[in-house]
């Protein structure tokens, strides 16, 4: 299977197939403005000639057409000059021509003839229309000197013409050869493209040195995780553009993340081995001794047991969840109070939940039931009557505060260490504080032990937003 373009890739290409696109109808609709233009003025210029034929046109005695020797347009009186004309006298079945039509007609220019020309002159128009076309010649005749194909630029007008009392209906016609026009816009063309060329090459060019400039802070971040990989250094320490500052700063908290919960296994493993070395040694003295056997392996196994769910406890905690998604915590504390409810009920304790319904935060389930029944479990243990817990949001914290009114803390007692016990009076106090302190560490949060204004013990425990 073929990998995915790249980046550069994607974009080069789409910006390239943009740019040509939209230089290829630019280049397109100029060049029609510009042959418009050109055909429009030249169509001017036709009718222009077609007002001098008329200004010099006149009717004889017999109604006859007659032209001057010469003309204010002095192409018309060179032969082949790609400028021709005729007037067409409908009434007498007369026309006349420009000596520009010399060797490309059979009749004799510069008269009125009664012979028709081979060029492709109008002579029927509805009088006072205009008419402007381009046409084609017919197939060269005998004597015809015209190219074939050839095409040209027309310009007709129909008058009625009153002379000496005498009036005419004649059709004024103007040829050009069009292979003039041809050649303009075919240099106009070559022009156009060779600059449209030019500026797509510089465009592209411009585009590229952008593209690799724009991108240069992903291939920055690519060789920081590759330096990461081989171990050369801890996190992604390059300052990088806003759009990528959350990415940086989320990746940073993964590895940190991961690290932590490294950190955990390998001190868990550690506590570990060292925990069940007192357990084995006690049972290995006991071989000696067959009757006292049963009595301490039920003890030590029980012992080992406490010892390896604590520190798997330890192990399996989640951590700082940046993309996990909100947990209520309301019903997960009304959870861990109808079990202890259940598991104390001989002490009748009364269970006070300040936690709004609404509340909630990034935090794995698991770790919210590690956390909060661990601190309800000890001060379930501890109260005499009562336990109270509260929940809130301050700024961008989590705040929890547990207290009981049992005999609380002493003023030198802190939050056990590791391999650490409070007290040894009631089974797993120190436990679980250690565990409810390894949670807080790896949400980079503060626990806090001291004594309630009721005498008890109070913990309170700050989590921040990650």
């Amino acid at each position: 299977m073929k990998p995915p373009l790249s980046i550069r890739a994607r974009l080069g290409l789409g910006a390239a197939l943009v740019l040509l696109a939209f230089l290829a109808g630019a280049g397109w609709a100029v060049q029609q403005a510009h042959a418009d233009s050109v055909r429009a003025a030249r169509f001017a210029r036709l009718q222009t000639t077609v007002y001098l034929l008329m200004a010099g046109a006149e009717l004889n005695a017999r109604g006859s057409l007659v032209m001057p020797a010469a003309l204010a347009e002095p192409r018309l009186s060179l032969p082949a000059s790609g400028l021709y004309a005729n007037i067409a006298n409908l009434d007498n079945n007369e026309e006349w021509q420009s000596l520009s039509t010399l060797g490309l007609s059979s009749p004799s220019p510069s008269s009125v003839v009664s012979a028709p020309s081979s060029l492709p002159f109008q002579r029927r128009l509805a009088t006072g229309q205009w008419q402007f076309e381009t046409v084609a010649a017919p197939p060269a005749g005998q004597g015809d000197n015209r190219p074939p194909g050839q095409t040209f630029l027309a310009a007709s007008y129909a008058v009625t013409w009153s002379d000496n009392d005498r009036t005419a209906p004649l059709v004024f016609s103007v040829l050009e050869d069009a292979a003039a026009l041809s050649r303009e816009l075919r240099t106009f063309d070559r022009t156009l493209l060779s600059w449209l060329g030019g500026a797509a090459l510089l465009l592209l060019l411009t585009q590229v040195l952008l593209l690799r400039w724009g991108l240069a802070p992903l291939r920055g971040m690519a060789r920081e995780i590759q330096r990461i990989e081989q171990g050369d250094q801890g996190k992604v320490e390059g300052r990088y553009p806003s759009e990528l500052a959350g990415l940086t700063h989320n990746l940073n908290g993964l590895i940190d993340q991961e690290r932590a919960r490294q950190t955990r296994y390998k001190e868990a493993l550690d506590d570990l081995a060292h925990s069940l070395k007192t357990p084995l040694a006690a049972l290995r003295a006991t071989l000696d001794e067959p009757d006292q056997l049963p009595a301490m392996v039920a003890q030590q196994v029980t012992r080992m047991d406490g010892i390896v769910m604590h520190q798997l406890g330890r192990a399996g905690a989640s951590g700082a969840a940046r993309f996990a998604p909100l947990l209520a915590l309301a019903p997960v504390v009304t959870r861990i109070q109808g079990t202890l409810a259940k598991v104390y009920m001989e002490k009748n304790l009364s269970f006070t939940v300040d936690c709004a319904p609404e509340l909630s935060w990034r935090l794995d389930e698991g770790d919210a039931f590690e956390l909060l029944g661990n601190l309800l479990d000890n001060a379930a243990k501890w109260a005499r009557s009562a336990v109270s817990v509260r929940l809130w949001l301050e700024g961008k914290a989590l705040c929890i505060c547990i207290t009981d009114d049992g005999p609380g803390f002493a003023d030198d007692q802190a939050v056990p260490g590791r391999r650490v016990r409070l007290d040894e009076q009631v089974p797993g106090h120190g436990i679980g504080l250690a565990v409810v302190r390894d949670l807080v560490t790896s949400h980079q949060g503060e626990l806090r032990v001291s004594r309630a204004p009721s005498g008890g013990a109070q913990i309170d425990v700050v989590l921040p937003a990650v």
